[in-house]
């Protein structure tokens, strides 16, 4: 059972989010938050696997607040919701420690299957939105691209096909197929990958690659 929490200021937002992943028999809501400070006390008090967690909130908004729940001794996995899909706030939200981000009209379904991906460990890289949003913030070329070409240096040659497959939003299940390895040997990798490039999570290692040039 995937134990998630609802992190919005909008009622009718939390009531909707709610009544659809309850519906779901493999997630249970066991918390719901109206602001960031809120969304840190029940993190804390309960077990959380992943929070939905909005940008713009009243006392802490939902950058901080991902980066507070990242850093808790038992962190959440976090999806950031947002209303638009250039909005600048998400970029920094997914450095801060996200793991993808939806936008809050996305087909209740693919809300779902999000959930079920990032508790699995994958991240939501597939939206075209989420594409348009890293690439804009890219493509003036950020001052981080000398630094991450260093990290990418400390990779093995299969540790950066795992990776440049992993940056498109490739699942383990993907790249397995892709390089002809076993999903248990793609795991290990994407785990070096992550120890190396001194990342918590697919995104930043996605996000770096980015930086690197490593992909378009």
């Amino acid at each position: 059972m995937i134990r998630t929490m609802i992190v919005d200021d909008d009622a009718l937002v939390r009531l909707g989010l709610a009544d659809l992943l309850d519906g779901d028999p493999g997630i249970e809501v066991v918390a719901q938050a109206p602001d960031g400070l809120k969304a840190i006390e029940l993190a804390t008090a309960h077990r959380i696997d992943v929070a939905l967690v909005d940008v713009r909130m009243p006392r802490m908004d939902g950058i901080t607040a991902t980066a507070r729940l990242r850093a808790l001794p038992h962190p959440p996995k976090v999806i950031t919701l947002t209303t638009f899909d250039l909005d600048e706030y998400v970029y920094n939200a997914l450095a801060a420690g996200a793991d993808g981000f939806l936008l809050k009209d996305t087909d209740p379904a693919e809300i779902l299957r999000a959930v079920h991906l990032v508790a699995a460990g994958s991240a939501m890289l597939h939206p075209t939105a989420a594409r348009r949003l890293i690439d804009r913030y890219h493509a003036a070329g950020r001052p981080e691209a000398t630094a991450a070409k260093a990290r990418l240096d400390r990779l093995t040659p299969r540790e950066r096909d795992v990776l440049t497959l992993l940056a498109h939003g490739d699942t383990n299940a993907d790249i397995a197929a892709h390089l002809a390895m076993r999903e248990s040997t793609v795991k290990a990798h994407v785990s070096r990958v992550l120890t190396a490039l001194e990342v918590t999570n697919r995104v930043q290692a996605a996000l770096l690659a980015r930086d690197a040039g490593l992909t378009a």
